[in-house]
């Protein structure tokens, strides 16, 4: 069923907002990045130095309406954590405007497994630099589930272990998941294509009982500890790209090397109009990708992206920017407490940007 039972009818019966006088599209590319999948340290060395090398001339070339230059957000697995890996990526990320933000693999956890995963991980990465803090100087991480499990939701109970995963992120400096969507995965959410708060309850329950982001309830959501903002990735059906010829595949925010960005993958997920419920004007569309790997990162470094930066400067009917994790759900804050006007003042709404090292 590659999870249809899940999401289709949510995705068809879906709210279409009503399109803003100017509409801005806010694009970050969440990176699942794992330099040591399938290989040993040097392979992993290698391809983090293909991305110190090769990032920085992709996006020289490239600007946003706000002036800044093509970002990546890592989501690197903390349970893999080498300091000879972070290094040179936190370099490039001071370098570029990108950022590194928690991913985690657990399987069979319990809330202190996790919590102790979270808290290495929190340490290991303000070590070089990384992470946000919030007004009041506490340490804040975006998040992404490694086995899409987010909250025990694989219904054999596989990837993950913890029924308390939404309150224990929250509770441990977490300021919005984006691990949705997961299809074709089983563990996909059955609300789709909205901004929602997570309610700190068991599995499934925690979207069950959300609360979609609105103008006028950000104060409220932000600082309540039993609700975690969740930004998805786009989910639909791209009938333009079809399997055998006549079924529509998949559109689910992924970027790999058989289904590179494109124009129209642009098109169809702007179409979709995630967005803060009473701000249309503002559309965020989250890419999700495995860049450490081969030929991922051959698609994001390389010909496939530098078409789709180029096309993007001239596109109509959008202003573009390009944005980090981080900055998008300061975005995402900020529609929520009625700004409507251009969204680049306020990147560094109420997370700061890490200091670095």
């Amino acid at each position: 069923m590659r999870a249809l039972d899940k999401w289709l009818l949510p995705y068809l019966l879906r709210r279409r907002p009503a399109a803003g006088e100017t509409t801005h599209l806010l694009i970050a590319v969440c990176d699942h990045f794992e330099p040591l999948h399938d290989t040993d340290k040097q392979g992993a060395l290698r391809r983090v130095g293909g991305w110190v090398d090769r990032f920085p001339k992709l996006i020289a070339p490239f600007r946003d309406v706000d002036g800044h230059p093509p970002k990546h957000t890592f989501f690197y697995p903390v349970e893999q954590y080498d300091s000879d890996l972070l290094a040179p990526l936190a370099s490039l990320c001071q370098a570029t405007g990108s950022e590194v933000e928690i991913h985690l693999h657990h399987d069979h956890d319990t809330p202190a497994g996790l919590r102790e995963a979270l808290s290495r991980g929190k340490e290991a990465l303000v070590s070089h630099g990384l992470l946000s803090r919030d007004p009041s100087g506490r340490i804040r991480f975006a998040f992404i589930h490694g086995n899409w499990a987010l909250n025990n939701t694989h219904p054999r109970g596989l990837g993950c272990g913890v029924d308390q995963e939404i309150g224990i992120l929250r509770e441990m400096g977490c300021y919005a998941d984006f691990t949705m969507p997961s299809a074709p995965s089983p563990t996909q959410a059955r609300i789709v294509n909205r901004i929602v708060y997570l309610a700190d309850r068991h599995r499934h329950d925690a979207y069950r009982s959300s609360r979609e982001a609105s103008v006028g309830n950000g104060k409220e959501l932000r600082d309540d500890s039993r609700h975690l903002l969740a930004i998805p990735g786009p989910l639909g059906l791209n009938w333009r790209r079809r399997k055998l010829g006549v079924l529509p595949r998949i559109e689910n925010g992924d970027l790999t090397g058989r289904n590179p960005p494109t124009l129209l993958r642009i098109r169809l997920a702007a179409d979709l109009r995630i967005s803060v419920l009473g701000q249309p004007g503002w559309i965020f569309l989250k890419w999700h990708t495995h860049g450490g790997i081969e030929p991922n990162s051959d698609t994001l470094l390389g010909e496939p992206m530098r078409r789709l930066h180029e096309s993007l400067a001239g596109i109509d009917g959008f202003r573009i920017h390009y944005v980090t994790a981080r900055e998008m759900a300061n975005l995402v804050h900020a529609a929520e407490d009625g700004h409507k006007e251009e969204p680049g003042p306020f990147r560094n709404y109420w997370f700061r940007p890490p200091p670095y090292s």
